[in-house]
């Protein structure tokens, strides 16, 4: 297959630059990302400065822009009379789970992808700073979904968003379909000085609770499960907009 890789986390990130190499063991595969770290800046395009594109080797491209500005740079510029087969974004250092979504640039990526009419799924790493990060596992986990979406008939705006546990590989249980969890987090504001006793901001936070019940993204990593979620970037709540069509009345 010709796979693109691309990711927010930017082209020396050990999830990008190692799933590449595994993958060459049987596809072509090409590298468009980020070069530098660019987590959640969601689906944004840059439109108000140039972009530049700069080559790091055969095959691999940094862009200084956002994920979303990768894949578009890639499927519109770079390789646009031979298009790729799939999409793949990531492997994201640290996991993709509940609300996350909205503000992931991993996540982003491979939605742009599907709406520019390529297969996609976005791929993470459910792993935190300070833990021995088990990459191994979402390499070989990233293959058995190239072999599932290759058999899916995905509608035109859904992709596949995939948290793999930071196991090794024999801890996996395997692979469950799960839907969308929650979180809520405390936002804070973090205030301080810099030497010019000039003001600057830290945005912060922790989190406050978890819906993990059964078949949610977050349930599926705490028992040692893969989590695929399909999700769409259609966001009518058609229950209420059913509701709101229903009372007939005229505003």
């Amino acid at each position: 297959m010709r796979i693109l890789l691309t990711n927010d986390d930017g082209f020396f990130s050990e999830g990008i630059r190692d799933l590449r190499e595994y993958l060459l063991k049987n596809n072509e595969v090409f590298v468009v990302t980020t070069d530098r770290n660019r987590s959640s800046s969601s689906h944004s395009l840059t439109l108000h400065r140039p972009l530049r594109l700069r080559k790091i080797e055969e095959n691999t491209y940094a862009i200084d822009g956002t994920p979303a500005d990768s894949v578009l740079m890639a499927i519109r510029y770079l390789y646009k009379d031979n298009l790729p087969d799939l999409v793949i974004s990531g492997v994201n250092d640290g996991a993709n789970l509940g609300e996350d979504v909205i503000y992931s640039g991993t996540v982003a990526a491979a939605f742009e992808a599907r709406l520019l009419g390529i297969k996609s799924f976005a791929v993470s790493l459910a792993c935190i700073d300070e833990e021995q990060k088990h990459f191994e596992s979402a390499f070989f986990y990233t293959g058995k979904i190239i072999g599932l979406i290759n058999t899916l008939n995905l509608p035109d705006s859904t992709i596949l968003n995939v948290n793999v546990p930071n196991k090794q590989i024999e801890q996996i249980k395997g692979i469950v379909f799960t839907r969308q969890g929650s979180r809520i987090y405390q936002e804070n504001i973090i205030k301080r000085q810099d030497p010019r006793r000039n003001s600057y901001f830290w945005i912060g936070g922790h989190l406050i609770k978890t819906n993990d019940s059964k078949n949610t993204d977050f349930w599926a990593l705490e028992n040692n499960y893969v989590s695929v979620t399909p999700i769409k970037a259609d966001l009518t709540d058609y229950t209420l907009l059913e509701k709101l069509t229903s009372t007939n009345q005229n505003f």
